[in-house]
């Protein structure tokens, strides 16, 4: 696994994916951070937090769209499911790639707090639960888009299908409250990633909230383990 990690995260920086990634990512983190935080005079980060969940819907299917499709569009895919590692050591390896280069990005955070901390004392906890919070979210969105890469060896495919179901999950709430169905409703809401990551920007650490994201996150990554060991007996 730590050979796939490696080849991943070098990967990244050898195409031009991870630096779009992480150029597109720091310049609208920093566009939000000045409009909501800065301008304001405020020590809040609640904003910037809230807000990045919908950049992550239109980036992290960027940083995914090539994790497993060009594996299968290129036939290396055939040399990994040959190698000496699991087929879970493949997409935990590529899994780990995508979230250490999106940390990377999420760090930027804070050095923004440290920004604030030159004028007032912001609340360090509430960061770090924020911090926290979109990591969580940030993990099971790589989950996702790793298994909707497995599914085509088109890279624009991928991205596109990622960026629906990122979508639809980010709006299970809003879709449960035009189904007239009570019991319906309240479980879409229940699985929506932004109620589940609303929490975090208030600065409140529900364990079940954390549980949520990590549960969510092995769920999409057994499906991209059980569709890379379809097509190794295929």
């Amino acid at each position: 696994m730590g050979a796939i990690f490696r080849r991943e995260v070098l990967s990244y920086f050898t195409s031009s994916v991870g630096y779009i990634f992480l150029a597109a990512f720091y310049a609208f983190s920093a566009v939000i951070f000045t409009s909501t935080s800065l301008s304001a005079g405020s020590t809040q980060m609640d904003g910037l937090f809230s807000q990045l969940m919908l950049i992550l819907v239109v980036l992290i299917p960027i940083l995914t769209m090539r994790t497993m499709s060009e594996d299968k569009k290129s036939k290396t895919d055939q040399c990994l499911l040959t190698a000496p590692v699991s087929v879970g050591g493949i997409v935990f390896g590529k899994f780990l790639a995508a979230l250490l280069v999106y940390t990377c990005a999420v760090a930027i955070t804070l050095v923004y707090a440290v920004i604030i901390q030159s004028f007032a004392a912001p609340d360090w906890l509430v960061i770090i639960g924020n911090f926290t919070g979109l990591e969580l979210l940030g993990a099971a969105f790589i989950a996702v888009g790793i298994f909707c890469s497995s599914l085509t060896e088109n890279q624009v495919v991928a991205a596109v299908v990622s960026f629906i179901s990122m979508l639809a999950l980010h709006m299970l709430s809003v879709i449960g409250d035009l189904i007239p169905i009570e019991a319906v409703s309240g479980l879409l809401s229940k699985l929506s990633f932004y109620e589940r990551y609303t929490g975090f920007t208030y600065g409140l650490f529900d364990l079940s909230n954390v549980l949520f994201f990590l549960s969510a996150a092995a769920v999409f990554l057994f499906l991209s383990a059980r569709v890379l060991e379809r097509r190794r007996w295929a």
